[in-house]
């Protein structure tokens, strides 16, 4: 066996057959959480599981506590890479800001996406995010290769 051989042996190992995906987003933007999901959706060699929640599947709680609960519990922890989509609007929406705490104490790795189509990004996903891509397929799918453990 070539050392070429080894390596690419060595390389395909280390690659997840699926990443575990949060991708975090405001509902009032989910033009954009479409975007991302048909750009991840069409990636060539990528598989993945959303741990998201769309609009149409929202979460039963009562308080926020539950509902920060059942995030951190079933939409979190089980991911292997939270990725922030980081419009402005991620700078003042209270949720993502919690989605990214969370994520912090649960050691997750995050992926800040700037805009598709905007020079402007938000500052905060920008200081917390451990790696922040273009968006474009093969950086976002880079991206997340690269910080998943």
């Amino acid at each position: 066996m070539s050392f070429r051989n080894n390596r690419i042996d060595s390389l395909s190992a280390k690659r997840r057959t699926e990443y575990r995906l949060f991708i975090s987003h405001s509902w009032s933007y989910s033009d954009e959480y479409e975007r991302m999901v048909s750009l991840l959706d069409d990636a060539s060699y990528f598989k993945y599981k959303n741990y998201s929640i769309p609009s149409e599947k929202e979460i039963d709680a009562d308080t926020d506590e539950e509902l920060e609960e059942a995030l951190r519990e079933g939409q979190i922890k089980p991911s292997s890479v939270v990725v922030v989509l980081a419009g402005l609007y991620s700078s003042y929406s209270d949720w993502i800001g919690k989605e990214i705490r969370i994520a912090e104490e649960e050691n997750k790795p995050i992926l800040g996406v700037k805009p598709w189509g905007s020079q402007r990004t938000s500052d905060y996903v920008e200081r917390h995010a451990d790696k922040m891509v273009g968006w474009n397929t093969d950086s976002v799918v880079g991206g997340i290769r690269d910080l998943s453990p």
